[in-house]
């Protein structure tokens, strides 16, 4: 729960921690447009003191999502297209940067480890297929494959071997892993071959990080979150 996991951190990490859990709930719809909110509900709420509360919202305004009322006081702003345009952007630029550095800095043990994510990954995908065309329920294996797909982008990260740079990362994704989750399972199931057209870009990318190829790195992970945030973007969210 967000309570024990933000105890007992130095300030700051206390901040980048309240501030991804504010905006996750903004994200989500958990906090809705509108809604009023004040750095010691938020404090009480994440069972932390209300300074690392206030450089969260701080930051938060900055990034368009609140909006200050009053002294101790905001609501959750209704974030516009284009404010969430450029947030993809920005996304997208720093993703390509995460896959640059992971060409000039993986270990063969991470690089090894990808391959064997993308493995598991095939296996599912597979099973998936066959219970889909046979009528049969794929709920829990397309919840393996997802979670699957999430591991091989943590190792992504880890091969870039610049926390710096995942972090900020970590603070300007469009979608919180819930939201990105649940609009995922929405587009499926409506579309069992939603998302496969970028798949195989995996194992380039992949490729292109044992050959120590950053351009091509980079250049195949922008394509594949451009694509991808394009069509989460246009996907809504599931109730």
């Amino acid at each position: 729960m967000a309570s024990e996991t933000l105890k007992g951190l130095a300030p700051d990490t206390l901040a980048d921690r309240a501030y991804r859990a504010i905006r996750d709930a903004v994200t989500t719809g958990e906090l809705r447009p509108g809604q009023k909110v004040t750095e010691r509900g938020l404090a009480e709420r994440l069972s932390v003191s209300p300074t690392p509360v206030r450089e969260a919202i701080r930051r938060l305004e900055q990034d368009g999502l609140l909006e200050r009322t009053g002294p101790r006081t905001v609501q959750v702003a209704a974030v516009g297209d284009a404010a969430i345009q450029d947030l993809a952007e920005v996304e997208v630029a720093l993703r390509g940067m995460v896959a640059r550095f992971a060409a000039r800095h993986a270990s063969p043990a991470q690089l090894d480890q990808l391959d064997t994510v993308l493995d598991e990954a095939d296996d599912l995908l597979i099973v998936i297929k066959q219970r889909h065309h046979a009528g049969q329920d794929v709920a829990r294996h397309l919840d393996r494959l997802l979670d699957t797909m999430q591991r091989f982008n943590e190792v992504v990260e880890a091969c870039a071997h610049n926390p710096v740079l995942v972090r900020l990362l970590g603070q300007t994704r469009v979608f919180s892993w819930p939201e990105r989750r649940a609009r995922l399972i929405e587009r499926i199931a409506g579309n069992d071959r939603f998302g496969l057209d970028r798949y195989s870009s995996h194992r380039a990318l992949v490729r292109a990080l044992r050959a120590g190829d950053s351009a091509t790195a980079e250049a195949l992970v922008v394509d594949d979150a451009r694509g991808g945030l394009g069509d989460l973007l246009a996907a809504p969210a599931r109730s």
